[in-house]
């Protein structure tokens, strides 16, 4: 008797978006919180791999983008008080 043949394993791919999403949220995190939405969007219409991936990427670039900004205005704020000089 011949041993049955097995269809050959279908993997899916993870979507590039997704793994974009998660490097950008650490190099330029408002381009992770984008990618990572249009990730989140792809792999709902196609299946692909990758949502942990779109959803870190995202949550992560708000996160970070939240932080800068608040880096950002602290140091604003720091610069004009030592700007100013009372007499």
């Amino acid at each position: 008797m011949a041993a049955p043949t097995q269809a050959p394993a279908t993997t899916r791919s993870t979507n590039t978006m997704a793994i974009l999403a998660l490097v950008f949220a650490f190099v330029f995190s408002p381009l992770g919180i984008v990618f990572g939405a249009v990730a989140k969007k792809q792999i709902a219409q196609t299946g692909e791999e990758g949502m942990g991936l779109a959803k870190a990427g995202f949550w992560l670039g708000i996160v970070f983008t939240v932080l800068g900004v608040l880096w950002f205005v602290l140091v604003f704020a720091l610069a004009l008080s030592a700007g100013t000089t009372t007499t």
